[in-house]
């Protein structure tokens, strides 16, 4: 490749931080003054932006990879009626569809304005509906949980609702990104979503009133007979501690087994899960990754930690992906704990993540991950031991995954 395209590929490509991340289903959180402070948006001109020729330090082998586009290029820019894009537009849509032919969903690039607003996200306070959203297999973008006496509860909204529209715009065949992006604004704002319900005939509308929000990632509590409840919303920065404090607290209660819900977590680092599932684990190996440079690495667990002698039963559907899977793997394949519920979502995949020099994010699919056993998840998931429906239709109100893990740990069986 010549001194040229190496050039180009460091401009697009420049890399500042690099980081591991297991990604999955994000928050739908919110835009505020300071996500957004130093990003200046230029207003596109009417006139064309300025279009690059041939460069002359291309080698004819260089160029011919990129005859079609530059030939494209010039006659656009020579026959083109209308108002052109600015640069950046051009290059961001560029490496989108340069990254789209690799085939892999998780290869991505995060423009800037939306990574501004993940980094945002990474400090626990929100601005947002308190919706957790994904894309479902038809890529229309589901709610999958709600936060307690949140914006979208208070309002109405239902997991397994699909968003259709944000203030009259379509956000369908959008990236989940871009859909997220227009959801997410200021506390105090309305935005009204075109939502399809299952069981209901029209698409409706619902208006939504955006506040600041903490993220819920943990949540503890004692059930019937002595049952301690764990449940764990994604594996962000302080997932151990967060759910190490809540066992301490629940064994200290004297509870006699342990429900962790993992359902509808999309997962997160990958330090974090490997350190979570320690918790339950005193030895052996918790996940090996594959690399794309060859190497491969195993994660070991070790004795002493607070929850290696509880029963234990994992609850999993198929929003349950990533780093939850890696969790609930190795949990299953050493039998330490029952997993109920539906298949995961089976994302076998590990992103590293590099921020470039305009701010934006590449996240590149770089290794893939096996259980202790030697399993691939990717694109098959984990097989419950135990499968329940999520939905009593006779009692819509009913948790019949969860009454089953409760069995499951006063019985045996």
């Amino acid at each position: 490749m010549s001194d040229h395209l190496r050039t180009l590929a460091k401009g697009l490509l420049g890399v500042a931080i690099a980081t591991l991340v297991l990604t999955g289903a994000l928050l739908v959180g919110i835009v505020t003054g300071s996500a957004l402070s130093g990003i200046e948006v230029t207003p596109t001109a009417s006139a064309p932006s300025p279009i690059p020729s041939r460069p002359q330090d291309v080698s004819a082998a260089d160029y011919e990879a990129f005859e079609i586009f530059w030939e494209v290029w010039t006659l656009v820019e020579a026959n083109f009626y209308g108002t052109f894009p600015s640069t950046d537009d051009i290059d961001y849509a560029a490496t989108h569809g340069m990254l789209g032919t690799l085939g892999d969903d998780y290869t991505s690039l995060i423009e800037p304005e939306l990574a501004a607003i993940l980094a945002e996200d990474a400090s626990g306070s929100y601005e947002g509906i308190g919706a957790f959203v994904t894309l479902d297999q038809n890529g229309l973008v589901e709610i999958t949980g709600l936060f307690e006496s949140g914006p979208s509860e208070i309002a109405g909204l239902l997991p397994g609702d699909k968003v259709l529209e944000v203030d009259s715009v379509s956000v369908v065949g959008l990236t989940l990104y871009q859909a997220i992006a227009n959801i997410r604004g200021p506390a105090g704002s309305e935005v009204t979503l075109l939502v399809s319900r299952a069981g209901v005939a029209e698409h409706f509308g619902v208006t939504v009133t955006r506040a600041r929000l903490e993220i819920p990632i943990v949540e503890e509590e004692v059930l019937e007979d002595s049952i301690g409840y764990v449940r764990l919303a994604d594996f962000s920065a302080t997932a151990t501690a967060s759910v190490e404090e809540a066992l301490d607290k629940l064994l200290a209660g004297g509870v006699q087994g342990i429900v962790f819900d993992l359902r509808n977590n999309p997962g997160g680092w990958l330090d974090q899960a490997v350190d979570v599932s320690d918790l339950f684990l005193s030895s052996g190996v918790i996940v090996t990754e594959k690399w794309s440079d060859g190497r491969e690495l195993s994660d070991y667990a070790q004795p002493g930690d607070v929850g290696e002698e509880v029963m234990l039963v994992v609850l999993v559907n198929g929003h349950t992906a990533s780093a939850a899977e890696i969790v609930a793997g190795a949990l299953q394949d050493y039998q330490r704990a029952i997993l109920i519920g539906q298949t995961t979502y089976g994302k076998g995949s590990v992103q590293r993540t590099f921020t470039l020099e305009d701010g934006s994010e590449l996240r590149v699919t770089s290794a893939r991950w096996f259980t202790p056993d030697g399993d691939a998840i990717g694109g098959a998931g984990l097989t419950p031991d135990i499968h329940v429906s999520a939905v009593d239709r006779a009692d819509p109100e009913a948790d019949p995954q969860l009454d089953r893990a409760v069995e499951y740990l006063l019985t045996g069986e």
